[in-house]
């Protein structure tokens, strides 16, 4: 019996962290539009949504029985929301970067609440998404809500479909004409690809990185340019 209850709590708990995870994909699919623009004005009038699932966040303990994509689609989902979080708390402004408390910029504030440890943004992308999971395509999954950076996604990443989305975000992020440009001699690409070098190159050369998700193939000796970065607020 007492077997048959543990199996029962189980499945609840699942089913009860999809169901939360639905509602942070239903937020994203109302305010960020198919050109990763996101409704600011909108998301500020109407935050029940990121409340509820921000009050998931603050009672789950990540398991460490958890499959590698279960843990990288939940700490990138926290990113993300946690960032919207910020942007709303501090609305309006122009960029990211003016967000400033107590001498710490927007990546530094320990604020970010999950389970029962506070967490800043830094450190959820560099001790746990970069150093545990070892995967550079989470640069395109972790909204940067600025002009330049990955536009961010209309939905929830999932155990399920992790992999997938953040091939398909990588494939889409290269190819962009407005953020990387690619030809047989030359590449002007992201700032991001300079200022994570190390995490695209692990295997390969940066040239070999862009090349494996490019439509247009750069020679080996191309040259690379990084490109301005724009810090303007990924806003409609």
């Amino acid at each position: 019996m007492r077997k048959i209850i543990t199996i029962y709590f189980i499945l609840f708990i699942g089913l009860q962290t999809q169901a939360q995870t639905d509602v942070f994909d239903a937020l994203l699919k109302t305010y960020v539009d198919k050109d990763g623009n996101m409704d600011y004005v909108g998301l500020r009038k109407n935050r029940a949504l990121l409340d509820i699932y921000l009050k998931h966040l603050e009672k789950t303990i990540p398991g460490k029985k958890w499959s590698p994509n279960k843990s990288k689609a939940f700490w990138i989902n926290a990113y993300n929301a946690y960032t919207i979080k910020l942007i709303l708390d501090s609305y309006p402004l122009k960029q990211i970067t003016d967000i400033k408390r107590k001498g710490r910029n927007a990546w530094k504030i320990p604020f970010a609440t999950i389970g029962k440890e506070i967490y800043s943004l830094d450190y959820i992308e560099h001790q746990i998404l970069r150093r545990w999971h070892n995967d550079p395509r989470i640069h395109v999954g972790i909204n940067a809500a600025s002009k330049s950076g990955p536009k961010p996604v209309n939905f929830a990443f999932t155990e399920k479909n992790v992999d997938s989305k953040l091939e398909e975000l990588m494939k889409d992020f290269i190819n962009d004409p407005s953020k990387n440009k690619v030809s047989l001699d030359k590449i002007e690409i992201s700032m991001i690809f300079e200022w994570y070098q190390e995490d695209f190159t692990i295997k390969n050369t940066l040239i070999d990185y862009i090349n494996r998700y490019s439509t247009i193939k750069a020679n080996d000796n191309a040259e690379i340019v990084y490109l301005d970065y724009d810090w303007s607020l990924n806003e409609k």
